[in-house]
């Protein structure tokens, strides 16, 4: 299976500590994040993973340049970010025929079980499943309502007035019906100009597991304290 590991952030908000390192390689509990990503792909079967990047694109050139894992990785340059849809819709020869494929945000740290998900997205036979978790700042992410069956009835991205705490979790399962959705013109963003028109199709999973968005110092720190690491699929 593919994976698109989107990590060309800025990382602004995680200065200092992205002053001389992108953000995907910040370490928790001494590895990089982009490492815990590569051996997550790697246990739940994401064997060919393209990588983004953009500040600080040649330590993550160093990193790969190093890594000796199982998981073979495409890395590609964005002097300019595409957002992230724009960066599919670049590389969308990549997952090209593919009928399924991960896409999944670096800067956010899981252990979740891939293999459920993946079930789920299999028996609802979904355009999109998107992992979902309940968060404390909804006004920040990307805030969804479902039915009982899972099926996703909005989608709204940072809103202004959240009508609920279930978030996208960074992590979503998608296929042609996704790449046929890409906007051509760049930047563009896969939570507001992507998945709003794929609301009463796409089918949300909740994730019990372990979800943080590393977006600042603070959730950094909270990393450090609570990652228990991941677990076996």
């Amino acid at each position: 299976m593919k994976g698109f590991l989107l990590a060309a952030g800025n990382g602004t908000r995680l200065r200092p500590l992205t002053d001389r390192i992108p953000k995907c390689l910040v370490p928790i509990k001494g590895m990089p994040l982009i490492g815990i990503w590569l051996q997550w792909c790697a246990q739940y079967g994401i064997d060919k993973v393209l990588i983004n990047t953009h500040a600080h694109s040649e330590r993550v050139s160093e990193y790969l340049s190093a890594y000796g894992g199982p998981v073979k990785v495409t890395m590609t340059y964005e002097p300019e970010l595409l957002g992230s849809a724009g960066t599919l819709h670049v590389n969308r020869e990549f997952v090209a025929g593919e009928p399924e494929f991960a896409v999944l945000y670096a800067d956010v740290l899981t252990n979740c079980r891939f293999d459920n998900i993946l079930s789920f997205h299999r028996l609802s036979q979904a355009p999109v499943t998107l992992g979902t978790y309940r968060v404390p700042n909804p006004a920040q992410c990307g805030i969804i309502a479902t039915d009982e069956t899972g099926r996703v009835l909005e989608f709204t991205e940072k809103p202004e007035f959240p009508k609920s705490d279930t978030a996208f979790s960074g992590v979503l399962i998608g296929g042609p019906a996704l790449i046929d959705l890409l906007p051509a013109i760049t930047p563009a963003d896969i939570g507001f100009d992507v998945l709003p028109q794929l609301v009463g199709k796409m089918f949300a999973f909740p994730i019990d597991d372990f979800v943080l968005d590393i977006g600042t110092l603070e959730k950094y720190e909270q990393a450090q304290r609570e990652w228990p690491g991941l677990t076996n699929g």
